[in-house]
């Protein structure tokens, strides 16, 4: 099931895909694609009235398209879990998850305008698999019982400013939680129309160039093992988004590739989760 929401910032429109791609209104079911809603059952409830038939089409067209999920709580991140990555950035492959946070209102949808924050200088991309969490886990005794606390994944750029990041601050936040820095969506996929997350290929390229081209088997902790490890630090919540990580080809690690200024396009995908295309400008 791919569900998504529709409309302008604020006003955006619960909706789902079809096996056929047809689009149909959520608005007799929820008001909004958010924890409460994953929480309560609500895309088992969604399947039922779609075997039924009995949800409004929707028209899709020349429409915005948001992020697929509503105010999360939180977003947690996870970085250097890519061994090319990690290794392209002259960093340790990690003996832990390397954890971090990013302000919840850096999310924007797939197709938003990325605003270059003022004084940037090294405005780079990161492709990602993000896990929505469905239920909430805290204390799971073990990797194993993660699954049952995972609404969906969806593609998430985690757009990340380095001189910010990596020269202002022992901790990364100043340049993880700049404007619009978390391009989010399309859609919503629920697990059991993904399968497998480690078997999926992510892609990004910018200005039509490919930078990256990877896969989630490589990563160094699996969905299943971040899920599990963080759940003994903090509570996840049901709507809280994880960021998995991004593999190698980021601009941080390209000597002499340039970073993104004004006007330059980015388009990111995952296998089974859709497609993001944003433009950047100046803030």
């Amino acid at each position: 099931m791919k569900l998504l929401r529709v409309g302008e910032p604020g006003a955006e429109v619960p909706a789902v895909l079809d096996e056929d791609g047809a689009a149909y209104a959520l608005t007799d079911l929820t008001s909004d694609i958010d924890g409460p809603f994953l929480a309560g059952g609500g895309a088992d409830r969604v399947g039922r009235a779609l075997a039924r038939r009995t949800l409004p089409p929707l028209d899709l067209t020349g429409s915005r398209i948001g992020a697929p999920v509503a105010r999360p709580g939180k977003v947690v991140c996870v970085g250097l879990n890519y061994r090319d990555h990690a290794e392209e950035t002259g960093a340790a492959v990690p003996e832990r998850p390397v954890v971090f946070m990013k302000d919840p209102a850096t999310v924007v949808g797939p197709y938003d305008a990325v605003r270059i924050p003022r004084g940037s200088v090294k405005t780079d991309w990161e492709v990602e698999l993000a896990v929505v969490i469905g239920a909430e886990a805290r204390y799971l005794a073990r990797p194993a019982e993660s699954a049952a606390h995972i609404a969906g994944y969806a593609v998430s750029n985690d757009v990340s400013e380095r001189e910010f990041q990596l020269e202002y601050s022992h901790q990364w936040d100043l340049g993880k939680s700049c404007e619009t820095f978390n391009p989010l969506g399309p859609w919503l996929v629920t697990p059991d129309e993904v399968g497998d997350p480690q078997t999926l290929g992510l892609h990004l390229s910018v200005n039509g160039a490919v930078r990256q081209n990877g896969t989630t088997r490589n990563m160094v902790f699996d969905v299943a093992h971040l899920v599990w490890y963080l759940s003994q630090y903090m509570v996840l919540r049901p709507g809280d988004v994880i960021n998995t990580g991004t593999p190698a080809g980021v601009a941080l690690g390209l000597p002499g590739t340039p970073y993104l200024r004004s006007g330059d396009t980015v388009e990111l995908s995952i296998a089974g989760l859709g497609t993001q295309r944003q433009t950047f400008i100046a803030a």
